[in-house]
């Protein structure tokens, strides 16, 4: 009889069908702890809350959702089929359930609600790892509500639309809507980041707070919203503006979408340039100060670029420290190969001290005290550039663990690698983030004071945290000059943080690790080089992810 040649044999099997809440430990250990001092019934209720989520983001189900929505990308629809401008963009439908899935697990309603910060976080970093592209909108939906504020009449008309936990897709005036979501245009061709450059302008109508805009944004996203915020030149200087989709009669407002962006990752979601020709506007805030603004929803999106760059670096490290648990390779599981742990522990520190710092701002933003304001105010861009920059390195050296099978396509890991580098450039480039740093350093003392008070109550715990918060104190106490060195100064301030943190809620032999590499420079120059006198095993067995 001939033997079979289709047996398969050493393969591991799919990474499906858990929770991805309670399979993550250094999530599930950080919400505990900034839930934990609130009432017990919120406790139990977030519990539930991101368990169920877990549940939802585990399912192979809600897995080939994401599968479909990257391959069956948005397309634009300038003109319907009789010659009429409609300028609408189609997804896939599993595009839909996605958004409708993330609307109705209160993506959008962290705002009202007790610790809604730390929940919204755990959950944003949760539904990340299954499909990062729908959580473009839901970050600026979210984000939109505190710009708002800046006008109590305009929050009172759109906040319960924004928070609403009701996806409604159709396109009509957000009065008759159960809920609605906002994207935002700051860029321009010729301004980028530089967004004082703007010059799509802003001419006042005869209704108080109405404009109208002429102009063009380079980079408007999620042009399918309801509304978006977007800044302009009015007389008085650039000022923030809405722009609602659908007039309050139901006619379309001026919202031309030009083209769609072939992006590297990021494919599900829709990046768009549009353009303003006599587009009606609501001024937001005073004339002049549309920067201000704006920046609290910017500060909310850099928040989000944390926890999503910690979500992507949670997936690929379950999925690597997954396979090689399972594959067997010269006797033995790769999971037990010294090398091969190696590689796994330092890609499991780099994930848990992202998570770490990620759901401690969010924790910041519940407080709302003044001395947490302050801290994130330092802190928020400092975690923006490192968690960022780690993201690709991460993503790229998991998909490695998994061998050829990490290249493929149907691993899910070459998806992860396309996104990973997407939050380092949104909302602000790494330089942009190192230097609005230094400008925090330089204008507002009271932002360094709380950092360092954070980082100072580790002191005395570990001599490599102690040795690298003296260094850090050397960095700034010499600010001349201190723009061409301003990316050493943010990673190192982001570094001691995050070992202050781990330090002291993480357990011992992570903290030792990450102390001991990332601080104590016994580390190589790639991963897979700490130190071999650690207890690894146990770094890789606190990461890995158990199914049932």
């Amino acid at each position: 009889m001939a033997r079979s040649t289709h047996t398969v044999t050493n393969q591991p099997p799919p990474l499906a069908d858990y929770d991805v809440y309670a399979a993550d430990r250094a999530l599930v250990a950080a919400v505990e702890r900034h839930l934990g001092h609130l009432d017990p019934r919120l406790l139990d209720e977030a519990r539930a809350e991101l368990s169920g989520l877990g549940r939802t983001s585990g399912s192979a189900q809600v897995q080939e959702w994401g599968v479909l929505a990257n391959e069956h990308p948005p397309r634009l629809r300038t003109h319907d089929r009789y010659g009429n401008r409609i300028d609408e963009v189609e997804f896939h439908p599993a595009w839909h359930r996605l958004l409708g899935k993330g609307v109705s697990a209160g993506l959008t309603a962290a705002w009202n609600r007790p610790g809604g910060h730390v929940r919204r976080a755990a959950a944003f970093l949760v539904w990340t790892q299954v499909e990062a592209g729908n959580c473009c909108p839901l970050s600026m939906t979210h984000a939109a509500v505190p710009a708002l504020r800046a006008d109590p009449g305009l929050a009172a008309e759109w906040e319960p639309r924004l928070t609403s936990t009701v996806y409604d897709r159709d396109l009509r005036p957000a009065a008759r809507k159960a809920g609605a979501l906002f994207g935002m245009g700051m860029t321009e061709k010729q301004g980028g980041s530089d967004v004082r450059a703007n010059t799509t302008a802003a001419t006042p109508l005869a209704e108080a707070g109405t404009y109208e805009l002429t102009g063009h944004k380079w980079f408007c996203s999620a042009p399918m919203s309801d509304g978006f915020l977007v800044l302009a030149q009015a007389p008085d200087g650039l000022t923030c503006f809405l722009v609602p989709r659908v007039l309050e009669d139901g006619s379309r407002n001026v919202f031309r979408v030009q083209r769609l962006k072939d992006k590297l990752g990021n494919r599900s979601n829709a990046s768009a340039e549009v353009e303003f020709d006599g587009t009606w506007a609501r001024r937001v805030g005073e004339e002049g100060r549309g920067v201000r603004t704006i920046i609290e929803m910017v500060a909310a999106t850099r928040l989000d670029c944390v926890l999503g760059s910690a979500g992507l670096m949670r997936q690929a490290v379950a999925q690597a420290v997954h396979h090689c648990a399972h594959r067997e390779a010269f006797g033995g599981k790769l999971v037990d190969k010294p090398l091969m742990r190696n590689v796994l522990a330092d890609l499991a520190l780099e994930s848990e001290a992202a998570t770490t710092l990620a759901l401690r701002l969010a924790a910041a933003w519940d407080d709302g005290g003044e001395q947490e304001r302050a801290f994130l105010r330092l802190a928020v861009p400092a975690a923006k550039y490192w968690v960022t920059k780690r993201c690709p390195a991460v993503a790229v050296e998991a998909a490695e663990c998994l061998g050829g099978n990490g290249y493929v396509e149907e691993s899910g890991l070459p998806r992860l690698v396309r996104e990973s580098p997407l939050n380092s450039i949104w909302e602000g480039a790494g330089n942009i983030q190192a230097l609005d740093v230094l400008r925090a350093l330089r204008r507002e003392p009271d932002a360094l004071n709380a950092t360092l008070t954070e980082i100072g109550l580790a002191r005395g715990a570990d001599h490599r945290l102690d040795g690298a918060i003296k260094n850090l104190l050397t960095e700034l106490a010499d600010l001349e000059g201190v723009e061409a060195r301003a990316r050493r100064v943010v990673e190192r301030l982001a570094l001691v943080l995050q070992g202050s943190l781990l330090v002291r809620f993480a357990p011992p032999e992570v903290a030792d690790a990450f102390c001991a590499s990332r601080l104590g420079g016994d580390w190589g120059a790639s991963f897979g080089t700490l130190p071999h006198t650690l207890d690894l095993a146990s770094v890789v067995e606190r990461a890995r992810p158990v199914v049932p």
